[in-house]
């Protein structure tokens, strides 16, 4: 069944942004912060580690909800990142901090003190290093197995694009983080084709691609995972031919959630999809077939990621 798109008013949760537009968020992406004690339960273990998480650099709408589960992804190799998207609120413009070489361990650490039993790692882009950060991701895989050996771990990638040889280095990287056997290997596409270029700047539409046709090349077992930001503009026709094209790699997960305006520097929202908009486009991407689907207006790519259904 077509979806029926009504335009809808840009707003947002940012408090850097005017309060009229904070005021006007639609109820449905309203979220309780949650529990003091639990916020502060994750963000000491987090802090006194000093290691980061996409949770707080992202400024994630859940993030009171999976603290209060002693949950939280990873930011590995600092909040600095070597790309500007349009859409992100990690930090980025200025020079990348360097590698903590004590990360991989108090990341393990707190995997440990929170007792997770399923890990989420990513990072922000580091063009700026050799082998794009893959290496690193492997050490701390490593650390978290030394000493939390039946936690599963998923990665979320960037697309490892770079180098004089890019192709042959992007294929290289994949490959090292691939061999290393994440339980999930994840690649956000975020965006329809026609948009790439203002929402993903430096970043490409096959590239994307690319990382996940490369990880089943490697190892066709391990689950590929990626996911879309709406509300940049993109019609239902484009978000179908996204997932139809993210099938033909491979993937076999896929997360649906809404764009939410960081800041007036960030691009501003064209709509809000509503909730059953979400559960219509969850019902399309089952169809279409994916394994594991997440749709809806708060979901994020981490967002419940240890779950098979």
């Amino acid at each position: 069944m077509p979806l029926e798109v009504k335009p809808t008013e840009p707003t947002t949760r940012a408090a850097s942004l005017p309060r009229a537009e904070i005021e006007a968020m639609p109820s449905w992406l309203r979220r309780s912060i949650g529990k003091a004690s639990d916020i502060s339960t994750v963000q000491r273990i987090i802090k006194q580690r000093q290691i980061h998480t996409i949770c707080e650099e992202g400024r994630c709408p859940n993030r009171g909800e999976c603290y209060s589960q002693k949950t939280a992804t990873f930011l590995l190799m600092g909040p600095i990142c070597t790309r500007s998207c349009g859409f992100c609120q990690v930090d980025k413009g200025h020079a990348p901090m360097p590698l903590d070489g004590s990360e991989p361990r108090k990341v393990a650490e707190a995997v440990k003190l929170l007792g997770l039993r399923y890990a989420v790692l990513t990072s922000v882009a580091r063009d700026d290093l050799g082998d794009g950060g893959a290496g690193w991701f492997v050490a701390t895989m490593a650390a978290i197995r030394e000493i939390n050996p039946e936690t599963q771990i998923e990665v979320l990638t960037p697309d490892f694009w770079g180098g004089k040889n890019a192709e042959q280095e992007q294929r290289q990287r994949v490959e090292t983080v691939a061999l290393a056997k994440p339980a999930c290997y994840n690649h956000n596409i975020e965006t329809v084709r026609r948009l790439q270029a203002p929402v993903r700047r430096g970043a490409k539409y096959e590239r994307s691609l690319a990382v996940l046709r490369l990880v089943k090349q490697v190892d066709p077992t391990i689950p590929t995972k990626s996911g879309l930001m709406l509300g940049h503009g993109e019609t239902l026709a484009e978000i179908v031919e996204t997932m139809e094209d993210l099938r033909a790699v491979g993937c076999d997960r896929i997360t649906l959630g809404q764009y939410m305006r960081p800041s007036l520097e960030h691009l501003p929202v064209q709509k809000y999809w509503t909730p059953a908009e979400f559960d219509q486009l969850g019902d399309i991407a089952k169809s279409i077939g994916f394994a594991h689907v997440r749709s809806g207006p708060l979901v994020r790519s981490s967002y419940h990621a240890g779950e098979s259904e």
